[in-house]
């Protein structure tokens, strides 16, 4: 992890440096919230998303955005409201999921279910 990426409570915080690198170059599943943490909702699934990420080690990989501060990434992914999760796998953007998601098992559902054959 270099200067550009931060981890808290389990999920990476990227920037626009590492966003390439970490998602668009990544493989496998990946899972970024596009967020704010002025955000209520946000605030609210953060517990949640923290569950989701343990749980899903490491077949999936969740990272977060502060649009706040990556304001070009959220535009490039024309990202209209916060949380919004954008789901990629090998680097291609597969789905989205947005508002929030007060349930484990409904988060799960949602970040899983993309990545199903």
């Amino acid at each position: 992890m270099n200067a550009d990426e931060r981890q808290e409570d389990g999920i990476t915080t990227l920037t626009g440096d590492t966003f390439e690198r970490m998602v668009l170059q990544g493989r496998g599943p990946i899972a970024v919230e596009f967020m704010s943490y002025s955000c209520s909702h946000c605030g609210a699934i953060e517990p949640i998303l923290q569950q989701a990420a343990a749980l899903l080690k490491p077949q999936e990989t969740i990272f977060r955005v502060n649009i706040a501060v990556e304001r070009e990434l959220a535009q490039g992914f024309e990202i209209l409201g916060t949380p919004t999760i954008v789901l990629f796998l090998d680097g291609t953007e597969i789905g989205r999921v947005e508002g929030p998601s007060p349930e484990i098992s409904s988060l799960l559902a949602q970040l899983t279910q993309p990545f199903a054959h």
